[in-house]
């Protein structure tokens, strides 16, 4: 694992770095935030040159509220350009930390931005530069953003914040990322970079403590490379209660969910045992790729975590809300366009990415349909920078429910539909395959709402 002052090896409702922010009685909330090379220790006990958010991998967490005015002044260390990019939230375009804004080695950027009413939900932030997003997030520069909300339905459970990330090593200890022409870089350009090192929170096989009768809220980020994660629970079933944007109507018994690259799940986990038991948090197979490029250990589960119960007697349950929060609907009537992208191995509607070209232009205040039609034999997950969605249907078939997407992952030979409204902030964004091989070699394409 990568050893840093704020890991360990037992996760608990406070064991997460908070980010050390300042927040006025206004609601001004002011952050410094660091990117530097950091020689760190993974579990070989060797040293790996790495790259760090004030100096932990994963970064440490920005809790903030709706409403709040966040100004994040960011400083690089870094010996090329990078960006913050704050995922999932809907933000002004110079606050975005897109391809447009790098920032140089040395250089300095303010993140300013109001976090909007109803986007209570769990996020993330990580570097987008142009072609080195992968490289940057794979050394270790990551981490998560929560916003709350004053009136959270289930502000009375203990949450867990779990940020799950794979790695590989060479043999001299350091991050793995080989020559683009050779055999392994070929295979990671076609299915995007895996490793077998499984990192929570930082740790490799971390313990999460757990009263029997008690319900834990999970706010679970997939911040990979590539690597999906399809999520049980040994002898449980999950409450999922919130995707990328945050709260569902109701809450959806599940006996597992899936993770693709980027996207987050809210889970409440009910404890439902007897004191001392212990359970696998395990992500079973999942075949996303193409056949020809399929890992040969791809059929092995990967444990993750382990949930143990104290000997402690069990405690009563607390009551779950049948209701959590209204979804406004975004109503088909209202689109006035209907886009559509075509997915291939490495491009987008047949091109790669240019930033001085814009793919699509759309007005201020329009609401529109994206169509996203995978060609190709293997799963990618499409993200949409500034704005978040709602989708449709999959292959024609309705969504069951309604919830807030920033990530929609469209199956290999599928079509997925969702609904868009471009609210409040003009300028260009970027829509790209989050597997982040695909995205440096020029998966993506540009939207411009004016």
């Amino acid at each position: 694992m990568f050893v840093a002052s704020t890991s360990c090896a037992v996760l608990g409702a406070a064991g997460f770095p908070l980010i050390r922010q300042r927040r006025t009685p206004g609601g001004l909330v002011t952050v410094d935030l660091v990117a530097a090379p950091k020689r760190m220790e993974f579990a070989s006990g060797r040293p790996c040159d790495a790259l760090a958010y004030n100096n932990s991998i994963p970064g440490p967490v920005l809790d903030v509220r709706e409403g709040d005015r966040v100004v994040v002044r960011f400083r690089s260390e870094l010996a090329e350009d990078t960006t913050v990019h704050w995922h999932g939230m809907h933000l002004p375009f110079d606050a975005d930390g897109s391809p447009f804004h790098p920032v140089p080695p040395g250089g300095r950027y303010e993140y300013a931005f109001t976090v909007p009413r109803g986007s209570a939900g769990t996020y993330w932030y990580h570097p987008h530069p142009h072609h080195r997003t992968g490289y940057q997030v794979a050394h270790g520069l990551h981490g998560a953003l929560v916003v709350r909300a004053d009136d959270d339905p289930l502000a009375h459970l203990p949450e867990q914040l779990l940020v799950l990330w794979d790695n590989r090593v060479d043999d001299a200890g350091s991050v793995h990322i080989p020559e683009q022409r050779s055999i392994p870089g070929r295979i990671d350009f076609e299915n995007g970079r895996e490793g077998p090192m499984h990192f929570v929170n930082g740790v490799l096989d971390p313990t999460i403590r757990v009263r029997a009768g008690e319900v834990q809220r999970w706010r679970i980020v997939n911040a990979s490379a590539a690597r999906y994660y399809r999520l049980v629970l040994e002898g449980h079933t999950l409450l999922h209660v919130g995707s990328d944007g945050g709260l569902f109507e109701v809450p959806v018994e599940v006996p597992e969910v899936l993770l693709a690259p980027s996207e987050r799940v809210e889970v409440l986990v009910r404890a439902n045992a007897a004191p001392g038991t212990r359970a696998r948090l395990v992500s079973l197979p999942y075949d996303r790729y193409i056949p020809q490029t399929r890992p040969a250990n791809w059929t092995e589960p990967c444990p993750l975590a382990t949930l143990a119960y104290t000997d402690a007697p069990p405690v009563e349950p607390p009551a779950i809300p049948a209701r959590l929060r209204p979804v406004p609907v975004l109503r088909e009537a209202d689109a006035t366009a209907t886009r559509v992208m075509a997915l291939s191995q490495g491009m987008i509607n047949g091109r790669r990415m240019d930033p001085a070209r814009v793919d699509v232009t759309a007005p201020l205040g329009a609401t529109e349909i994206w169509q996203v039609e995978n060609l190709v034999g293997m799963d990618h997950p499409f993200h949409l920078h500034g704005f978040q969605f709602q989708v449709l249907d999959r292959n024609g078939v309705p969504e069951p429910f309604r919830c807030w997407k920033d990530t929609v992952n469209v199956p290999k030979h599928e079509v997925a539909r969702f609904i868009v409204r471009y609210d409040n902030h003009p300028g260009k964004w970027m829509f790209h395959c989050h597997i982040l091989d695909h995205e440096d070699h020029g998966m993506m394409g540009v939207l411009e709402v004016r």
